[in-house]
């Protein structure tokens, strides 16, 4: 008897053991593992080996754990039946099942779920030796399977994703915010993550500089006016037109007027229109992605935006992407523009052309920006009507005050979040 006691232990630390591996290698990082194995980490490596065909793992964890399982059980059945007949088969029942459930699943369960990544690490040399033998049985269960199920209309590995992997990243992003280390830095950083992940569906009329502020230079005016022009402008590129602004001639540079004027001995009387480098002209609908790629293979850091009728829109920059991953890049020449204003009460002062994804970043809001790509062209989009001086709203749980109007246009907004709203309202 002793020696049958001694055979279920075994068996039960067994079945410890089977129920946690599949809580390990199941539960493990896989961007962990693999990071591990780049640095030579051979356990990692068989890690990852098991986790690829995840279908032959699940299957031999689950023959082994079952077999021992019911090893164990008939074992006990027995000895109970000698001791005290037909009613040991009620006390193996209950004494296998409390056994079974606390010290072989419970309890090891629950240690592979705290540490799976250690877990899975030290069984997975073990495992895989296991999987291997038990493969040819493994493989007999996975095809009745699929012969089962198909019969049902049920097809496995249909080869389409229920998620894609961007959707997955962003997952694990969102995964890793919490209180305890949502600090301004952690934000930052959550939110360039999540910048980069848009480069892909964002288009570049969302983030362009619109035709109205850019800086653009007639070529039909004398070089010496022109000149004063390009010494005066905060940009080094500038878009040069002739007899309309939507008909650019090309890009000048600030460099290249420099250079001609002191090649002429500090002498205005220069080809400007010779000096321009040709314009590149790209539709607003490129992605964020695809533009910043162009940019490297051209080596070029301007472009022009156009619309679907040919019209100049705007302009995009290398600088204007890279502001969209790492948030505002500002230099010595820029011109401090503050467009968002917070103010006492907990509301904010925005100007109507701040855009919706500046402000989704920094608040971790989730505006919608798919229709208008600025605080006013939301407004204008959600109201249907161009709102007069005074009007408020309530969009996506936000107030939003008109406060000055310029024309057909709206350039200042207070903006009041849900918990300010509360505060006001008490």
């Amino acid at each position: 008897m002793l020696t049958m006691l001694a055979a279920i232990a075994v068996l039960l630390v067994l079945s410890a053991f089977f129920s946690g591996s599949e809580t390990a290698l199941t539960g493990a990082s896989r961007p962990l593992m693999h990071l591990l194995e780049t640095k030579g980490n051979k356990r990692a490596e068989t890690v990852n080996k098991l986790q690829e065909r995840k279908g032959r793992l699940i299957g031999a964890i689950l023959i082994g754990n079952n077999l021992v399982n019911i090893l164990a059980s008939a074992l006990a059945t027995s000895i109970l039946i000698g001791m005290f007949g037909e009613a040991g088969i009620a006390y193996a029942t209950v004494i296998m099942t409390a056994l079974v459930v606390m010290f072989a699943e419970i309890l090891p369960k629950t240690y592979a779920l705290q540490n799976s990544d250690r877990a899975a690490l030290r069984i997975a040399p073990i495992i895989r030796p296991l999987v291997f033998v038990l493969s040819p049985i493994t493989f007999a269960t996975q095809w009745v399977v699929r012969i089962t199920l198909r019969i049902f209309g049920i097809h496995l590995h249909s080869g389409e994703d229920f998620v894609s992997k961007t959707d997955e990243l962003r997952g694990a992003i969102e995964l890793h915010q919490s209180e305890e280390d949502d600090n301004e830095t952690v934000q930052h950083e959550r939110a360039m993550l999540r910048s980069v992940l848009d480069l892909s569906e964002v288009d570049v009329g969302e983030i362009m500089v619109h035709r109205k502020t850019v800086t653009m230079i007639n070529a039909d005016e004398p070089a010496e006016e022109i000149v004063n022009q390009v010494l005066a402008s905060q940009y080094t590129r500038l878009p040069l037109w002739r007899d309309q602004p939507d008909n650019v001639i090309g890009v000048l540079h600030a460099k290249e007027v420099l250079r001609a004027i002191h090649e002429n001995q500090g002498s205005f009387d220069i080809d400007i229109e010779g000096l321009a480098a040709e314009a590149w002209f790209i539709p607003e609908t490129t992605r964020l992605l695809d533009q910043l790629q162009a940019f490297r293979d051209r080596h070029e850091h301007f472009a022009l935006v156009v619309d679907e009728y040919g019209s100049l829109e705007g302009v995009v920059t290398l600088e204007d992407i890279l502001e969209e991953i790492v948030g505002d890049i500002a230099d010595e020449t820029d011109i401090s523009v503050p467009g968002l204003r917070p103010q006492p009460d907990g509301s904010y002062i925005v100007d109507g052309s701040f855009t919706i994804r500046d402000l989704n970043r920094q608040f971790e809001w989730n505006l919608p920006d798919e229709e208008a790509s600025t605080i006013a062209g939301l407004i204008l989009h959600e109201s249907r009507r161009i709102p007069e001086v005074g009007q408020a709203f309530m969009f996506y749980g936000l107030r939003f005050d008109i406060m000055r109007r310029q024309r057909h246009q709206i350039t200042a907004i207070r903006l009041t979040p849900p918990q300010s709203t509360e505060k006001g309202a008490s």
